[in-house]
């Protein structure tokens, strides 16, 4: 498809917009409940193409991960919507007399949004309820690598909506390109940093507003106060769920060099406690990405690594790719350079938190940050003196599932952010009105004009008075 044939078809959403640029709260919710509806009808149908992508993938881990946050987040836009859209009053400044400032949201037109495999459902709809919540048109471009998935998604779109509200192109990287260099409304891009760079360029070229949700090396920090059992159960399930193929999975743990032996054998304990079943445990999206985790771990044991299984099958049945925690690793592994995106865990073993805190302050701002302990103290530090996008105390990944807390990363693994009423806003415009009015209704003490020419002893008494 050439970028003329795409120009034309965003030409005609954009059409079809104009025609109704501030949708009522009631229709905005009737596309929300079309998408709930598409779900609700054809899970069984999903979870299968979701299995046949990744090979192995539970039907629970799918329901879990990828419906249940689109339902949630249209629950959420029920509740709160006509509340968002409301107008906000704003206090005005004493010389402008009985004038009336407030802010309304405004829909931006039509959003681009391009998702990725790893959650392919759920990081297409869930970004499209907001730009929907918003008022806009969308137009999807999901990932090439979950084609299955992607082309199932594209035809159950076509059924419930009209192209001119909810539009689907699906293809590889041809398609994309020709996608991010389109003048959208505003963009939404989730995916690797390296490609998040690719359609920031591509977004330049028509100044397009753009939220990147990328990744980057979320660690996951042990304190000397946590209980060991509790956070490797923790980090375990964050780290294997999707097979490690989650953009806020731990990626590295940091341990008190002294707890390491222990905590290597808690992982051990809690990998085989939850997922020894090899149906519970997701499989590599495609060879591509086998082939990847193999050559990490590779690469890590020939500078010196130690590769420890994380699971044993009791009828010794052979995983293509058994999960691991790896220790002394070297920094200049590839592994500790990039994002994992698989079930290994490398294991950095530090003594105390001033080098704790360094050690993650010398890296890129990671998209997650986890913390296990009971000192408080210890924790407000980690708080204060780390940056990262989101964090979860005691636990991982459930930050991501809060409406009420805003999505996104700081720096390398992202900027913007969206769930909730953060992605309503997101999507919108924030407008600013002035109505000028003058004191009690005086025509002459209205608005500017004290302050225009000829300038005199008028203008001086109306500086001093605003002074």
């Amino acid at each position: 498809m050439s970028i003329n044939r795409f120009t034309l078809q965003l030409d005609e959403i954009k059409a079809a917009y104009a025609a109704e640029p501030n949708p009522t709260l009631e229709v905005r919710l009737e596309r929300i409940g079309r998408i709930e509806q598409m779900i609700s009808a054809n899970e069984e149908k999903i979870c299968k193409v979701l299995a046949a992508d990744f090979g192995i993938r539970h039907s629970i881990e799918s329901r879990l991960l990828e419906f249940q946050m689109i339902y949630q987040a249209c629950k959420h836009v029920r509740k709160h919507l006509k509340e968002w859209m409301k107008p906000q009053l704003v206090a005005t400044p004493g010389f402008l007399g009985s004038s009336h400032a407030w802010t309304q949201m405004q829909s931006m037109g039509v959003v681009g949004i391009m998702s990725p495999w790893n959650y392919p459902v759920q990081l297409a709809l869930v970004p499209a309820i907001a730009a929907f919540a918003a008022g806009n048109r969308v137009w999807l471009k999901p990932s090439e690598r979950s084609s299955r998935t992607s082309g199932f998604l594209a035809t159950l779109i076509q059924e419930y909506f009209h192209p001119s509200e909810f539009c689907v192109s699906i293809g590889g990287t041809d398609v994309a390109e020709s996608f991010a260099a389109l003048p959208f409304d505003h963009l939404f891009f989730t995916g690797s940093g390296e490609i998040g760079k690719k359609v920031m360029r591509a977004a330049a070229d028509h100044l397009t507003p753009i939220t990147l949700e990328l990744g980057g090396k979320s660690p996951a920090i042990v304190d000397s106060s946590a209980k060991l059992k509790d956070a490797a159960a923790s980090i375990i399930y964050g780290k294997l769920v999707n097979g490690g193929q989650t953009c806020i999975a731990p990626d590295y743990a940091v341990v008190h060099a002294s707890d390491c032996e222990v905590f290597i054998q808690e992982l051990q304990n809690a990998a085989q406690k939850q997922f020894s079943n090899p149906e519970e445990l997701t499989g590599a999206i495609d060879e591509q990405q086998l082939a990847r985790w193999q050559q990490l771990v590779q690469d890590a044991v020939d500078r010196g690594a130690q590769a420890i299984p994380l699971i044993h099958s009791a009828d010794n049945t052979e995983l293509p790719f058994t999960p691991v925690a790896l220790f002394n690793v070297s920094e200049d592994a590839l592994i500790m350079q990039e994002e994992i995106f698989g079930p290994i865990l490398p294991i950095v073993a530090i003594n105390d938190i001033d080098s704790t805190i360094r050690y993650i302050n010398e890296r890129p701002k990671p998209l997650a940050l986890y913390w296990f302990g009971k000192d408080k103290k210890v924790m407000q530090r980690i708080l204060n003196e780390t940056c990262s996008g989101g964090v979860t105390i005691n636990d991982t990944l459930l930050h991501a599932a809060i409406e009420d807390l805003p999505f996104g990363g700081i720096g390398a693994s992202g900027m913007g952010a969206y769930h909730g009423k953060t992605g309503f806003e997101a999507f919108s415009h924030r407008k600013s009105v002035l109505e000028v009015r003058g004191f009690f209704g005086l025509n002459f003490l209205r608005g500017t004009n004290l302050a225009r020419p000829p300038y005199g002893a008028g203008v001086e008494r109306l500086l001093r008075w605003i002074k």
